[in-house]
């Protein structure tokens, strides 16, 4: 893996997604929904006006999904801290 981020194209990407996990996690999945919203919807006739709106919506529905994927996150961090905190709280009272 360390080798592949000293590439000199994908080490700037392993980058990016490193500072940005969740920006690059939606860019992603919209990339990826609004290709297969492309391919099932081509043959149906759309206006161009439907076509902005359903990929907006498309985009605007993948960057919710990342969010509310980003909620287990908080929470398991959450918990780390309360725990940790508890730890400590221990400590100090078998140390008075």
């Amino acid at each position: 893996m360390e080798r592949l981020k000293n590439q000199p194209v994908i080490g700037p990407v392993f980058a990016l997604i490193d500072r940005w996990p969740r920006l690059s996690a939606w860019i992603v999945l919209s990339v990826g929904c609004v290709a297969l919203l492309v391919y099932e919807a081509r043959d149906v006739g759309l206006t161009t006006t439907n076509w902005i709106a359903l990929i907006v919506a498309t985009i605007a529905v993948a960057g919710l999904c990342i969010w509310i994927v980003s909620w287990e996150d908080r929470d398991e961090l959450d918990q780390q801290v309360t725990s940790d905190k508890r730890d400590t709280l221990e400590i100090e009272r078998h140390d008075a």
